[in-house]
């Protein structure tokens, strides 16, 4: 039976200093002002649109993510973070993640932020080599996320994530090992560790850099994780460690199939129905004018996920947990029989790509550099009602992560 697990909020803002070339995300350039009183009024429609859907049920935290969200200012989240209190329930302890590029922060705005009610915030570094943040289109410097963690000490908010990029034009273990080493010494709680991957319709996909072989990426893989590890970093998912205490609340309601509300210019939600026995897929209008004129008025689309879909879906994200997933959270999450894909685990075991430990599973060592081959097995090909075929769509998965592709590993939340 089907069993509505945690539920989280994701708030998308969509607009960018300047879009970055690597970026697949739904975000624009910002041209002229920020009209961010029309926006958060937008968002608040658009948020109470969508609460009945969830009413009664417990938020355990919010995300607003990008785009840029560090362009509106503290007033405005503030005003945000005050509509979510009185349209849904907000669980004591929410955490509340703010994402922010070290190039847009003003000094002095983090205690304001924090004062608005952010108590988490995730920082987009990438590098702290200045040619490649220059190569990959970033508008600041090293020095400018120094100053920004240094910012967010000083206003108490030391639960930071900081988003890492490897594999980058001309890099080399030293070079990925040494932004690792950059970043730890800025003391945050979380860090984000992805490599560098070329997304269809970005700028890189028409001019694409030269970039490190997979071989080369393997060995700036195991020296940074062998650094983040001796300074007891754990990581808990594929891209993602965290010091004791500051795993991210969110991300891991994602990774556990939990539900989460979707608001903002091209956000996804994922809600699970107990009363109609379906798991459904939100997405609202992605341009963000369209959004602004229409925001709660019936502009985003809400889909059931055919039950074939149900066991790619939930592996997408489940396998990406170090520690994996109980058959109880499995049938708990898809209304799904544990048979349903019993058969497949069994044959991923043989090959030791899964590792069994009575009713939990997770991808073994060698599972977790194949995660895409293992999912490809959970993608079946079945007759339909009409005696049609229909094939879970493998192709264009749902987006729990941003939309890029299945394992970058980019903290954030459903559409970004």
């Amino acid at each position: 039976m089907l069993q509505p697990p945690p539920l989280a909020l994701y708030v998308h803002f969509p607009w960018c200093v300047r879009k970055c070339p690597y970026c697949d995300f739904n975000s624009h350039t910002l041209h002229g002002e920020l009209d961010e009183r029309r926006y958060i009024e937008a968002l608040r429609r658009d948020l109470q649109a969508q609460a009945p859907a969830v009413a009664g049920r417990e938020v355990i935290s919010i995300f607003l993510g990008g785009g840029t969200p560090s362009l509106f200012s503290p007033d405005a989240v503030a005003r945000l973070l005050e509509a979510a209190q009185r349209d849904l329930a907000l669980a004591a302890g929410l955490e509340v993640t703010l994402e922010a590029n070290p190039g847009t922060i003003e000094r002095g705005r983090f205690a304001e932020y924090r004062a608005a009610g952010v108590n988490r915030v995730s920082l987009g570094a990438q590098s702290f080599d200045d040619a490649r943040l220059a190569a990959l289109g970033r508008i600041h410097c090293a020095d400018e996320t120094r100053r920004a963690a240094a910012e967010l000490h000083a206003a108490g908010l030391d639960n930071f994530n900081i988003d890492l990029m490897y594999g980058l034009p001309g890099q080399d273990a030293g070079a990925a090992r040494r932004d690792v080493e950059e970043a730890l010494a800025l003391r945050p709680g979380h860090l984000s560790h992805y490599q560098l991957t070329i997304e269809a319709g970005t700028v890189f996909a028409g001019r694409p850099p030269v970039l490190p072989d997979d071989d080369a990426a393997e060995r700036m893989l195991e020296a940074c994780c062998e650094l983040l590890e001796g300074e007891d970093f754990a990581q808990y998912e594929v891209s993602a460690y965290a010091a004791a205490g500051r795993r991210c609340r969110h991300n891991l309601n994602y990774w556990s199939f939990g539900d989460y509300l979707g608001i903002g210019a091209g956000a996804h939600g994922k809600l699970s129905l107990a009363a109609e026995g379906e798991v459904v897929r939100t997405t609202q209008v992605r341009e963000p004018r369209r959004y602004l004129a229409a925001a709660g008025q019936g502009t985003f689309t809400r889909r059931p996920v055919p039950l074939t879909e149900l066991p790619f879906e939930f592996m997408l994200n489940a396998l990406r947990l170090v520690e994996g997933f109980e058959v109880a959270t499995f049938t708990g999450r898809t209304g799904l029989p544990w048979e349903t894909v019993a058969p497949t685990m069994a044959d991923l075991i043989g090959e030791g790509l899964i590792a069994a430990c009575g009713p939990c599973y997770r991808a073994s060592p060698l599972g977790l550099r194949f995660l895409n081959d293992i999912l490809l097995r959970f993608v079946t090909e079945i007759p339909n009602t009409a005696g049609q075929s229909e094939l879970s769509t493998a192709q264009q998965p749902p987006p729990p992560l941003g939309g890029r592709a299945l394992f970058t590993g980019a903290e954030g939340g459903s559409v970004k």
